[in-house]
């Protein structure tokens, strides 16, 4: 039973109507409590009085009510919802409720080079999304959007060859990009490519598809190593023709021109954006005629909404561009995108990452030194463990742990510390409550009896994990199941001291609770992409 919905249920008999119920500050006054005031404007009563006689209406067995001034307090048996909670976790099922399909893109890394650890951000929280999102029970396609009509590879297409691979990539992009400083002129080349590119001449379109297909390739190994994989890759390229299509219907809607330099921009002026911009208009093609990317986004994103509800996930410097994308769409009178936004990911001692410059810690680097330093953690603890689940799962975790829109300064010694609030912590924590399940000589039926505060504690942690599972679907939010995770860890390692369980009288039932936590903690590591062991 849910004891939240049976105390409505109770309510709702009596006053003939929906309730909310609240969670009192201090357990000592109740499990919920129901406040009163509202109801004495209705009834014109003192909602005192209010509380007190529907104190003496309410009987159930499985709770008891009390009112405290103009609070109905009600006090859950706690042997009963022990009973119901342990159960709960130890029979579930999985999902059966099937929701509705939802298309969600991130990461959409530029195929220009290797990823570096600030784009990881965007692919870490994208697949945790998912995750979240399939454990509510929508069906999810992953998407990736592959810029293979950016300038950034035409910058590569100047000084690319055959025997170039893909560890190639960033040093080509950084040298020829310094060039182009040097001497501007050389940019003209890089829209000539571009320009071949989209009338499609055959050997530009050779040479970019030769380039992509070898950054996708790497870019999809490396995330793929870390358990993130996609669904489909979307090609900008393949956008190109239903983008003209686009601006015939911006044409419809009076707000297309062409400005003095011979481009076609859309004029946003009447919008939201005129508190953000000077002059907001969304320039959608050059002097030429060839089409920008904010031309093709458009066509995508109509493409993908068609398909069902839409998220994407981009950096808090996209923000201003997605309001741009977002009111062309509107302009259109079609849907757009959910769009969650995440902050920069600062390295201690390095700071904010630049690709064109070559400022930065490539993702596959970074993950090598993860593990590295993972396998001496485990050397000086003299203990056991996958180092590379436990690098992996540290980098997950210290990425995920703070909100979306906060920077994070990242320090790889803290976030690989088997103390406090890192990934390891969390892993161990799980190989804990293993290792007492393993020690346990027999399965021993169980019964609640006699519970210890720290018991009920935990119990009411381990209940919690379906409400935030749902708090973190609907508002995106990856943080929420790490910090529960964390809390959840901490619960449990306090019990582990305080509550002895081999050979304990109470042997029965805190084995079933620490094979409760052992569920739920697994489940909410998937949720982050985090694996488990079962040494450590």
């Amino acid at each position: 039973m849910d004891f939240e919905i049976e105390i409505k249920k109770e309510l709702k008999k009596i006053l003939k109507k929906g309730v909310k119920l609240e969670i009192p500050p201090d357990s000592r006054l109740g499990d919920y409590s129901f406040p009163c005031f509202e109801l004495a404007k209705e009834f014109k009563k003192d909602p005192n009085k209010i509380a007190k006689e529907l104190s003496e209406k309410i009987i159930n067995k499985n709770f008891r009510v009390e009112n405290k001034g103009p609070y109905l307090n009600f006090f859950i048996d706690k042997e009963v919802f022990a009973l119901w909670v342990i159960k709960g976790i130890l029979n579930t099922k999985g999902l059966t409720k099937k929701k509705g399909k939802i298309i969600l893109e991130h990461t959409s890394v530029n195929p220009n080079a290797s990823p570096h650890v600030g784009r990881a951000r965007n692919s870490i929280i994208g697949d945790s999304i998912k995750r979240i999102l399939e454990f509510n029970g929508y069906k999810i396609e992953t998407h990736y959007y592959v810029n293979d009509v950016s300038k950034q590879i035409a910058i590569l297409a100047l000084n690319f060859n055959s025997k170039n691979d893909f560890n190639d990539l960033l040093r080509i992009y950084v040298e020829v990009s310094k060039k182009i400083e040097e001497n501007p002129e050389l940019e003209k080349k890089v829209f000539e490519l571009l320009n071949k590119f989209e009338k499609k001449d055959k050997k530009t379109v050779a040479l970019f598809r030769k380039i992509v297909d070898i950054a996708v390739k790497g870019q999809k190994k490396i995330f793929s190593s870390i358990g993130i994989n996609f669904d489909y890759f979307d090609y900008e390229s393949d956008y190109i023709n239903s983008s003209r299509e686009v601006l015939k219907q911006l044409e419809k809607t009076g707000k297309l021109f062409k400005d003095e330099e011979g481009r076609m921009v859309l004029d946003q002026s009447g919008t939201r954006l005129e508190v953000k911009m000077k002059s907001p208009v969304l320039v959608l093609t050059r002097n030429d005629g060839t089409g920008l990317y904010p031309l093709r986004d458009l066509a995508y994103t109509l493409y993908k909404c068609k398909k069902g509800k839409n998220v994407i996930v981009l950096g808090e410097d996209q923000k201003l561009y997605f309001e741009q994308l977002k009111q062309a769409l509107i302009s259109l009178k079609r849907s757009y995108p959910e769009v969650v936004h995440y902050s920069f990911v600062l390295l201690k001692d390095v700071g904010k990452m630049s690709t064109r410059r070559g400022e930065v810690v490539l993702l596959d680097e970074f993950i090598g030194e993860a593990v590295k330093k993972a396998e001496k953690e485990i050397e000086k603890r003299k203990t056991k463990g996958d180092k590379k689940k436990i690098g992996i799962g540290a980098i997950k975790y210290a990425m995920l742990r703070n909100e979306n829109n906060k920077n994070i300064i990242f320090d790889l010694e803290q976030a690989l510390s088997f103390e406090g609030n890192s990934g390891p912590y969390l892993q161990y924590s799980y190989v804990r409550a293993a290792s007492i399940l393993k020690k346990a000589r027999k399965k021993s039926n169980f019964k609640i009896v006699g519970l210890k505060e720290k018991e009920i504690e935990l119990i009411k942690k381990l209940d919690e994990f379906k409400v935030v599972v749902e708090q973190a679907s609907s508002s995106l939010n990856p943080s929420l199941i790490a910090n529960y995770s964390f809390q959840l860890a901490q619960i449990f390692n306090e019990f582990y001291h305080l509550c002895p369980v081999i050979g304990s009288a109470e042997e029965g039932q805190r084995l079933a609770i620490v094979k409760a936590f052992l569920i739920v903690m697994k489940s909410s590591l998937w949720l982050l992409g985090i694996e488990v062991m079962e040494e450590m």
